[in-house]
């Protein structure tokens, strides 16, 4: 077994059989900032989840098993170089750019925070340390995908958000929007990385209220905290002077909040204890 490198979250190592054993970690981070502090059980649920998203997809995935509490063991191929984004409701990223006028949106789209969208969008990034929105024109233009390519992306990932959003309702959370990565092997795309509330925001069905920020049971509940505290401004400002931004203590009732509400979010998808 040979260790590859380690990502925000996962340590990877390849198994020289084909294969790669992805390990979660506890770490946490936001706004392209690593934090000090772990959460508890975090790595275990992203392990669990991503083992209940790839078994109830009916899709083509790399996910080969899982292996213990912390790691799976995945296919290894080719991943292609692009976020696949999809959004449900107006919120987060979506949400700040047209406020700043840099998109526009289509006719009839109610514009208050946290209102959902007539039909969820395909909102790509790049794959890079800081992800920036492109449209299929960048994306073709950069190398990324190929036209076909991107057709079978934005297609697939609305198809693969909307199966996720009726799973979602009957565990009686909205799933607000979605990251997903996909991979080449053997000519053919799969569905890899993996899925859970790192890659997704979640809000309980019964709290939601349009126009105002979203009781999140996701990472959102870091950025929320560093954003109400100023942090987000600091970090934008380090990084306009060509500072790398100091990550500030995250406080220990956070981290047992964050632990708490990935569980819950866990046992009623699943049905599972931890």
């Amino acid at each position: 077994m040979k260790f590859l490198g380690s990502g925000k979250v996962k340590d990877i190592y390849d198994l020289e059989d084909g294969n790669l054993l992805f390990k979660f970690s506890n770490r946490v981070s936001a706004y392209d900032v690593k934090f000090k502090e772990d959460i508890p059980k975090k790595g275990e649920i992203l392990c669990k989840f991503a083992e209940f998203w790839f078994n109830e997809l009916d899709v083509q995935n790399h996910f080969v098993k899982r292996k213990s509490d912390t790691e799976i063991i995945v296919k290894k191929m080719k991943i292609l170089p692009i976020e696949c984004i999809v959004r449900g409701y107006f919120y987060g990223n979506l949400f700040n750019r047209w406020q700043k006028g840099e998109i526009k949106l289509q006719n009839g789209v109610d514009t208050k925070l946290a209102a959902k969208l007539p039909e969820p969008i395909f909102d790509p990034t790049t794959k890079s340390t800081h992800d920036i929105p492109i449209d299929k024109h960048q994306a073709i233009e950069q190398g990324l995908v190929n036209d076909e390519q991107y057709e079978w992306l934005s297609k697939n990932s609305i198809d693969i958000y909307k199966k996720m959003t009726k799973i979602s309702d009957e565990a009686e959370f909205i799933l607000a929007d979605l990251k997903l990565e996909f991979g080449v092997l053997d000519g053919k795309i799969l569905l890899g990385d993996s899925i859970g509330p790192d890659e997704y925001r979640l809000w309980p069905k019964k709290n939601h209220s349009v126009g105002k920020i979203q009781e999140a049971y996701d990472k959102q509940l870091l950025r929320d905290w560093l954003t109400t505290e100023g942090y987000q401004k600091k970090f934008d400002d380090a990084r306009a002077a060509g500072k790398e931004p100091t990550a500030p203590s995250i406080p220990t009732d956070l981290i047992k909040k964050m632990t708490e509400r990935y569980i819950i979010a866990y046992e009623k998808f699943t049905g599972k204890h931890l």
